[in-house]
């Protein structure tokens, strides 16, 4: 009698850091353990500081690796990190403060276009009953606009927040990862127009929902605003953002 085929390998690789947020990471594993199990290979966490350990003696239905960063790393640094322990076909980079209602991974890789590169769900905010709105190209003219009436958001995202972005492993390694300049913020924008001028798609599934636990710590804190008004100056000084930006205006 022949054998049975053995089990496919989970196509996703998951990325997640902490900064002292691994109460925040804990409820996240169980989601992933409840609702996408089937599709996580393994989860890299990595500990971008010191922090209590309250993941002590918990097993999920998959790996987690850890690193332990011996100094603190940028955001995208922390990413391209995690990678080279990728061995899948999708690689996810999931913020701690994510939650999950349901399974959204299989059914997003089910949408996936051949060439969609990179994708997202809808994202809720907390306190709020629609998701969060599409995303026009950054622009000091876009941020002045943005709260005022008679704003036109677009009807497919110029580019999507860092909190939630499912790569293809081709992709991410194509153009590199994460420029590891932007200690934190804009590198996700930065990424985004990357992709898009790697000639990859950013697709959403409009359909699918995870909501944010948001932190907004670039709002309390002057460390996190130095570091938002300093990487948003990286980003309207990069070739990519005139690249993109030009690419941009011969489609439109």
């Amino acid at each position: 009698m022949p054998a049975p085929p053995p089990p496919s390998t989970p196509p996703i690789t998951i990325s997640i850091v902490s900064h002292g947020q691994l109460a925040l990471v804990r409820p996240l594993l169980e989601q992933l353990d409840r609702f996408c199990r089937s599709s996580t290979a393994k989860v890299v966490l990595t500990l971008n500081i010191p922090e209590p350990d309250v993941l002590a003696g918990l097993e999920w239905g998959f790996a987690v690796e850890r690193i332990e960063n011996p100094s603190p790393k940028g955001f995208g640094a922390n990413h391209n990190q995690a990678f080279e322990r990728c061995d899948t076909p999708w690689f996810l980079v999931l913020n701690p403060d994510i939650r999950l209602d349901g399974d959204v991974l299989a059914p997003l890789m089910a949408q996936a276009a051949p060439d969609a590169g990179l994708l997202t769900p809808r994202i809720l905010e907390p306190s709020r009953s629609t998701p969060e709105q599409h995303r026009a190209i950054i622009t000091p003219l876009e941020i002045l606009t943005r709260r005022k009436p008679g704003y036109v958001r677009p009807a497919v995202p110029d580019w999507i927040p860092g909190l939630f972005m499912l790569f293809r492993s081709q992709a991410y390694r194509q153009i590199g990862g994460f420029d590891e300049r932007f200690f934190m913020y804009g590198e996700d924008f930065d990424i985004c127009a990357r992709t898009r001028l790697a000639g990859w798609k950013l697709q959403v599934g409009e359909d699918l929902l995870a909501r944010h636990e948001a932190q907004r710590a670039s709002r309390s804190s002057r460390k996190h605003l130095y570091w938002h008004v300093t990487s948003l100056l990286k980003v309207w000084t990069s070739g990519a953002f005139w690249r993109y930006l030009r690419a941009r205006s011969r489609r439109a």
